[in-house]
């Protein structure tokens, strides 16, 4: 006769399967491996097929290294929008872009082909590039799926594809031949480091130190033509700059109309001498005194700048006639008030220049080496800054001024600088030959009203949903205040702009048959064929430039910015994809259709604004419908990540040490909004709190043990009024989650979500639930009916956290109960609707549930008061008494049933109040009658079940039940 079984062993305990340890890093490469043989993404458009669309349209990471953390974070939350509007019910394709053309490429193409780069054919060295972009293309393809991003990754999207360099060319066509572009001098930022020109959304500000110099020009026209007083004397203006490199290119000195100039008297070196007198500003007359140490100056006239106009003066050390002109942008907070004017170096200079007909001519060269006008130097000898670099230039021509006796005070100053974004580096003003995108060119609204391209654009901003809300006000005071946009970079690695230009006027040919040919041409070959094709198979026999007669041309050799490169993604994406292109053609014409573009805070001067100034140009609207601006990822100091600080966090080994969850639910936890830190403590914060979040999974799981929906499942009027309310709750919490889901607050999602796993469900309802689990036959209404809520529980939360926790979500999808017809994958399921949750509305039920925690807490405060008076040990060791009065101790009659498993107590008595005035009174008392051996419940009745010594009658029913009967063996 076999041994009776031990006690213990009648419990129902959780039972599954399902993992407690994840190991993240060796099962999340498996099911990788278990999607791509799926084919999800595949799955996921046939699923989708039919659905609402929604487009996110994905801003092309560089592809010149791995990814980083920025990576990460970007990569993330675009994956959490996708799966979450696919589960939301849309549509939603994501098909990835790198963007491939640029100088980071092409330098370093450079550095590795050395000098045999001056060697090859143009072909050779773009081939050289493609395969360089590609390297990288290939790393962070295979570093973003190990993140778990969904997405067309076999047919990404490239800027240097055949196809979108075709397409690239033809917007720009486009502009072209609608009389945006215009091809001028003008002064560009340009870096003599990488020798192209920048536009502004490639020049950041960093710290710079300048030497800061005050020099004197001597007026060489009569003096008292400014005024009367001036007779006679030697006169001087001053004028103050921290850039000394750009005096060889002075022709001018600038002073404001209506400021009023002092002409300072000095005195001379003996007193029977008259020393020069100096004109500045009335304003900084003091400042200048004193910072060029003059010692006693007496004035000797005051005018408006006005006055100035015309007056000539001599170069400090060239031969050169300088001119007095006016410029209102000259100010009176720092320098002099006098402005030195180098046409072919500052934007205000070049326009003044333009005014006054003054030589702009660059004679900075694209590595910055200067070279002096012949004209203005009769030396035999060249000067000393002649090919030097503008840096090397500073101090020589410091020196050249004491010479000359032309500097009258020399120091250094640290301020704000532009500087490339790419090569860090000091940038320079350069006027030369580029090819501009007019900002004032006219245009006509929908309605046929007149207005700019500036002003359209800035009204399609108003049509954009920017979140966060501030970045509207930002792009628009970018686009209000602007210059032309200067499409022209003087490099090899890009889109050509491929255009003909007359040898005898350097006129472009106009010609929209001719641009079809190249852009089918481009289609075939790439931008390569732009180098191997000769001009004679090109252009049509016979052509002559329309403005000159000329017949000979040759090809412009520069390329486009990469700003509009990447600016017309969704011309040559969107509206050419065919994932995108019925749903964005839908977008464009306001047919329901959403576009999302998402990206960092310096996309509002980099790709959104490129982005929108093609739109608006070649469709008349903008090319999305909502922003979204991300922070910057900083570390646990707020500092940047750096190299150089070696405080970067590296995402591909976060996974790789600890799992693409703990980076996606990193993601997560923050607010992308604003900046937000990152640091090896807080990666381990998040595993911790994943541990949690799976330890909470696995529980609601092994409870799910024996429980098939189809037979098990209770109906909602029976579940006992707990489990209602955890269905009432559970339906609040689907709201919410939902409504942040729309409103990409994923860290609410986050938040909320452990919050309920861990207060609602781990603190709370597991806990209570445990003696119904464990101890219930189970097969009962009451464990049936905590099983029913459960299951409901897992099916929502598995869902609810599917965009963000995708590998776990999944794990825990093949662990559910069976229901039939249910999809292969939670990633082609549809988030839960808050009405199948619960069918009624919850506010009710909820705010009745509100009071009785307030009881609980009330009940907990008195346990813990008696268990620290050793009054009693555990809950289970207490009886309560609770008295209450009006609406309160209805409520708890209704739930008088449930208070026990509500307050985890071996009774509860519910009485009314002695005094009407108290609304609520708990008393905690030793338990009364025994504990029962199995359920550890003290119950007024405990007695012997066969051999098995103090079994309440409860669980001797329990056990009946389950058809056990009193064991008899005395091994028992």
């Amino acid at each position: 006769m076999s041994p009776a079984p031990e006690l213990k062993a009648t419990l129902t305990l959780p039972q599954t399967a399902f993992p407690m340890k994840a190991n993240l890093p060796q099962n999340e490469p498996l099911r990788l491996a278990k999607w791509a043989s799926l084919g999800m993404y595949e799955e996921l458009r046939k699923t989708c097929s039919g659905r609402p669309t929604y487009i996110l349209h994905d801003g092309p990471p560089y592809v010149n290294g791995p990814i980083h953390l920025g990576h990460a974070l970007n990569k993330g939350l675009k994956d959490f929008v996708v799966k979450s509007k696919t589960m939301a019910g849309f549509d939603s394709p994501y098909v990835p872009g790198y963007d491939c053309h640029g100088l980071p490429i092409e330098i370093k193409v450079d550095e590795q082909l050395g000098r045999r780069k001056l060697e090859m054919p143009a072909p050779a060295v773009l081939d050289a590039c493609r395969a360089y972009a590609q390297k990288y293309i290939d790393l962070q393809t295979a570093q973003f799926v190990r993140l778990g991003i969904f997405g067309r990754w076999d047919k990404p999207y490239k800027t240097m594809a055949r196809d979108y360099e075709a397409r690239t060319l033809e917007a720009f066509y486009g502009f072209l031949e609608k009389g945006f572009v215009y091809r001028g001098l003008k002064p560009v930022y340009w870096c003599t480091h990488d020798r192209t020109a920048l536009a502004e959304a490639e020049v950041e500000y960093e710290m710079h130190t300048s030497p800061s110099i005050y020099v004197r020009y001597k007026v060489t026209s009569a003096p008292e033509a400014v005024d009367p007083r001036l007779a006679g004397r030697d006169v001087y203006t001053i004028i103050w700059t921290t850039t000394p490199w750009t005096l060889p290119a002075s022709m001018a000195v600038a002073f404001h109309p209506d400021f009023e100039y002092v002409a300072l008297a000095t005195s001379g070196d003996s007193p029977d001498q008259v020393g020069p007198v100096y004109i500045v500003a009335a304003e900084l007359a003091a400042a200048v005194t004193a910072a060029c140490n003059l010692d006693e100056t007496t004035e000797l006239a005051r005018f408006k700048g006005a006055a100035l106009e015309g007056t000539t003066f001599q170069h400090p050390f060239l031969e050169r006639s300088i001119v007095g002109v006016l410029a209102t942008y000259v100010t009176a907070d720092t320098g002099t008030g006098a402005v030195h004017t180098a046409p072919s170096h500052g934007a205000d200079d070049f326009y003044t220049g333009r005014r006054y007909h003054l030589d702009a001519t660059t004679r900075v060269d694209n590595s910055g080496h200067i070279h002096v006008d012949p004209e203005a130097w009769n030396r035999v000898a060249p000067p000393p800054f002649e090919g030097k670099t503008i840096w090397a230039a500073n101090p020589i021509i410091v020196a050249l001024l004491e010479e000359y006796r032309a500097l009258l005070a020399v120091g250094n100053l640290e301020h704000s600088y532009p500087h490339c974004w790419r090569c860090h580096n000091p940038v320079i003003f350069r006027a030369t030959e580029q090819w501009f995108i007019d900002m004032e060119h006219p245009l006509r609204r929908a309605d046929g009203s007149e207005t700019s391209f500036r002003q359209l654009t800035i009204e399609e901003i108003d049509r954009v949903i920017w979140d966060p809300s501030w970045g509207k006000e930002r792009i628009t005071n970018m686009m209000a205040t602007r210059p032309d946009w200067c499409i022209s970079r003087q490099r090899i690695w890009g889109v050509p702009i491929a255009v003909f230009l007359c040898k005898s006027c350097n006129q472009a040919i106009l010609d929209p048959a001719l641009n079809r040919r190249i852009i089918d041409l481009f289609e075939q070959e790439g931008a390569e064929a732009w180098h191997t094709t000769d001009i004679s198979a090109l252009l049509p026999e016979g052509v002559r430039c329309a403005h000159c007669g000329g017949a000979v041309f040759r090809k412009e050799t520069d390329i486009l910015d990469v700003w509009f490169d990447s600016g017309t993604s969704w011309f040559a994406v969107c509206e050419a994809d065919a994932d995108l292109k019925p749903g964005y053609a839908a977008f464009q014409k306001d047919d329901g259709v959403k576009c999302l573009y998402l990206e960092g805070g310096d996309q509002h001067r980099g790709w959104f604004h490129s982005s929108l100034l093609t739109s608006v140009a070649l469709r008349g609207r903008s090319p999305y419908s909502h922003c979204a601006t991300v922070g910057w990822t900083l570390d646990e100091q707020g500092r940047a990540m750096s190299k150089s600080l070696g405080n970067g966090v590296d995402p591909v080994d976060i996974a790789d040490r600890m799992g693409a969850e703990i980076v996606r639910l990193w993601v997560a936890s923050i607010d992308f909004r604003e900046d937000m830190a990152a640091s090896e403590n807080l990666m381990a914060r998040c595993a911790e709190i994943y541990k949690k979040l799976r330890n909470t999974f696995r529980f609601l799981l092994g409870n799910l043990h024996g429980f098939e929906p189809a037979r098990d499942e209770v109906s909602a009027r029976e579940l006992l009024p707990l489990d209602q309310y955890m269905l009432a709750r559970t339906r609040e919490l689907t709201e919410k989650i939902l409504a942040w889901y729309e409103a990409f607050e994923f860290h609410r999602v986050y938040h909320a979500v452990n919050e309920f796993a861990i207060v609602d469900l781990s603190s709370f309802y597991l806990d209570a639930l445990k003696d119904r689990m464990y101890t219930f036959a189970p097969t009962s209404l009451e464990r049936r009916s905590a099983q029913t809520v459960l299951w409901k529980i897992t099916e929502v939360l598995v869902r609810l956290v599917a965009p963000i926790l995708s590998f776990t979500s999944d794990e825990v999808w093949e662990y559910l109960p069976h229901v039939e017809g249910r999809a292969i994958s939670v990633h082609l399921a549809l988030f839960p609707k808050p009405e199948d949750v619960y069918a009624e509305e919850p506010a009710k039920l909820l705010a009745e549930w509100k009071q009785m925690f307030a009881v609980r807490d009330e009940a907990l405060r008195v346990l813990e008061d008696a268990r620290q008076g050793k009054r009693i040990g555990k809950g289970l060791e207490a009886d309560l008494e609770i008295a209450a009065s009006g609406d309160l101790l209805a409520l708890l009659r209704r739930h008088a049933g449930g208070l026990k498993e509500f307050l985890n107590v071996s009774a509860v008595r519910v009485t009314e109040s002695r005094e009407a005035d108290v609304v609520l009174e708990v008393t905690a008392v030793p338990a009364a009658g025994s504990k029962c051996a199995r359920c550890w419940n003290f119950m007024p009745e405990v007695s012997e079940y066969g051999i098995w010594k103090n079994v309440c009658t409860r669980c001797q029913s329990a056990l009946r039940e389950m058809n056990i009967e009193p064991p008899q063996s005395e091994a028992a």
